[in-house]
């Protein structure tokens, strides 16, 4: 594995951070307290070309290798504090045009990849249900063949970017007995008679990425919307989740490293008993654990990413990778807070949002524990 970079790779690192420092983080406090997601700021990275990063050319993508992808969703990381808008960008590209890009037919890919990439549309991914979560394959949303098409009934419940989705990758079963194997993929869109979509869900963090239900009720879906095959989903699920849980936490790397980098400068100019607190062991010690934690994620993700370049599989990296990773900016979160002191509990020193946006990475895309039971089924336990 050779994790050295080109002065290229590097050079486009350095921009997307330099836009996202520019052009992300105005407002910030105030929309993260009213919970307001900036349209203008999906716009305006799509227009840079993050939502087309690693895709086909053809469709409007940059088509970047997935390690050039992940360093550049670092850079993204570093330079935004918007840590919502971040994984609402990572959410709709992983769950949403991966799957249309991976098992879509061609018409699906043309009519809804350039629009996604473009920021025209936004994509939502509806799995989860009130009565279904770490239990992903006990659907209660049901479908049904009928003519020209299929009918849909049932509710997705914590859906990211629900509230301003124009289309959704929905899954559903044909028959619970079936378990896995009854559960198929379709592509429903804004405006379809049944489907309706839920107000924002208020939530702990991540509070600029919206999130609330989906609603299908005698919902008809044509021949066409159907994604991949029928009881192909939880093929298309797994697969989107691998992509998802290996990149959706690439920015958290970077917002790691700036708050390691932010609590270094503290620690040098904070004063007391004389001296720069950071020459205390239980400052620099802290510090010293920060860093330990954004060097090992960085490299459980990028043997992630290397995997994936070489077309191998990563299903147990992918796990440690988000395991580790979301446990570890936590863990960093914390430290950060009690080595600013106070002025870390404060909500306009930016420190506590991260703390509150990092506790949502231990939930989504597969909870730590279902992290755990992958890595000890894998290991034959």
């Amino acid at each position: 594995m050779d994790f050295s970079w080109s002065d290229e790779q590097l050079a486009f690192k350095r921009s997307v951070a330099e836009f996202a420092q520019k052009e992300l983080n105005h407002g910030l406090v105030e929309r993260d307290r009213m919970g307001e997601f900036s349209r203008e700021n999906w716009q305006k990275c799509a227009d840079f070309g993050i939502l087309g990063l690693s895709f086909p050319e053809e469709f409007g993508g940059s088509e970047l290798d997935i390690l050039t992808t992940m360093l550049t969703m670092e850079g993204l990381g570093y330079g935004s504090r918007d840590n919502g808008l971040s994984f609402a960008l990572n959410a709709q590209m992983w769950s949403v045009q991966h799957p249309i890009l991976t098992v879509g037919t061609e018409e699906q890919k043309r009519k809804y990849l350039p629009r996604l990439i473009s920021g025209e549309i936004i994509g939502a991914h509806g799995m989860t249900e009130p009565d279904s979560g770490s239990d992903a394959y006990s659907l209660r949303t049901r479908y049904e063949k009928v003519d020209g098409g299929y009918c849909l009934n049932g509710t997705k419940m914590f859906v990211s970017s629900a509230p301003i989705c124009d289309i959704a990758v929905v899954f559903a079963t044909k028959d619970a007995k079936l378990g896995m194997w009854g559960i198929t993929a379709f592509i429903v869109e804004r405006g379809t008679p049944g489907f309706s979509v839920s107000r924002d869900i208020e939530k702990m963090g991540l509070r600029t990425s919206p999130m609330g239900e989906l609603v299908l009720e005698d919902c008809f879906i044509p021949e066409e919307n159907l994604l991949g095959r029928e009881g192909g989903g939880a093929k298309i699920f797994a697969h989107s989740m691998e992509w998802e849980r290996s990149c959706i936490l690439g920015s958290h790397l970077g917002a790691m490293e700036f708050q390691l980098e932010k609590c270094i400068q503290y620690a040098r100019d904070r004063k007391q008993g004389g001296q720069s607190i950071g020459k205390y062991q239980s400052i620099s010690n802290r510090v010293a654990d920060m860093k330990v934690r954004l060097e090992t994620a960085r490299n459980l993700l990028y043997k992630v990413a290397w995997l994936k370049s070489q077309k191998k599989t990563a299903t147990m990296e992918a796990a440690m990778a988000k395991l580790y990773l979301s446990e570890a900016y936590v863990a960093s979160s914390m430290d950060a807070i009690r080595i600013l002191g106070g002025y870390g509990y404060m909500t306009e020193f930016e420190i506590e949002r991260d703390l509150r946006d990092a506790m949502g990475g231990t939930i989504y895309s597969g909870t730590s524990d279902i992290q755990r039971n992958i890595i000890s089924r894998l290991l034959g336990l």
